[in-house]
């Protein structure tokens, strides 16, 4: 069981994020959904939720590349559900270019929407968890932010530098209790995999030991346990969820 109450979930109305929020949602925590643009989404999903599992759930607008737009959404999380006790930033975006084709635009992107979100998010966060020396940051980073990705530098190194914060801030803010981990998945099938053939997907299937893709509940159990008290002496990790995909 997850002791902690208000979960903060970033790109939270599809995909990993979504099955995240419901996975904290069912185990008792009042959950803040983020969406950039879809907002149906997030609201249907935030009902959902709460009709469900008896929880508070939200939906929160917000791009979290934007410093200004990321405080006030933990200021509206806090009026309405109280402050976060645990953050997920899973909010991102990803696209498949050779490295000499990735414009400035496009570069400033993928690294605003996985790395400078993660930075605003856990900045907004952290003061309120330290003064309550209790909270946990879970980053959701990729295997390719490990070993990176031909046709994807930007991505993977966007996905290196969650790697990167997540060990600086984990020693940084454990002597107030507060953990920070990271997750990174192997080939999960999201809308990030549309742009893939049958056949590529086979392909992976193959290279992935446990003979399958995985899941976005496949993430999101293991978020929650890495919240949990269950976790409690973990932090500073990286925690592979990928099949036993060779990396």
């Amino acid at each position: 069981m997850v002791t902690i109450k208000t979960v903060v979930v970033t790109g939270g109305s599809r995909g990993i994020g979504a099955a995240v929020c419901a996975a904290f949602a069912r185990e008792g925590c009042a959950v803040a959904v983020n969406f950039k643009k879809n907002r149906e989404k997030a609201e249907k999903l935030a009902l959902t939720l709460t009709e469900t599992y008896g929880v508070p759930c939200i939906a929160v607008g917000c791009d979290v590349s934007d410093s200004a737009q990321v405080s006030e959404m933990f200021k509206e999380v806090e009026r309405l559900l109280g402050s976060a006790d645990v953050l997920i930033n899973n909010a991102g975006v990803s696209s498949q270019k050779l490295f000499t084709d990735i414009t400035d635009e496009q570069w400033r992107e993928c690294m605003g929407a996985n790395l400078d979100g993660a930075f605003f998010c856990s900045r907004a966060a952290l003061p309120n968890m330290i003064s309550k020396k209790r909270g946990v940051i879970i980053n959701i980073s990729s295997m390719w932010g490990q070993v990176g990705a031909s046709c994807e530098v930007h991505y993977s190194t966007a996905k290196a530098g969650l790697i990167g914060l997540t060990k600086a801030l984990a020693k940084e803010v454990a002597p107030s209790s507060v953990r920070v981990n990271c997750i990174a998945p192997g080939v999960i099938m999201t809308d990030m995999m549309n742009g893939f053939d049958e056949d590529t997907l086979d392909e992976l299937r193959n290279e992935t030991p446990l003979g399958r893709l995985g899941t976005p509940e496949d993430i999101a159990e293991a978020a929650v346990f890495l919240a949990s008290d269950k976790a409690a002496f973990i932090t500073g990790q990286v925690l592979g969820v990928n099949g036993g995909f060779v990396i």
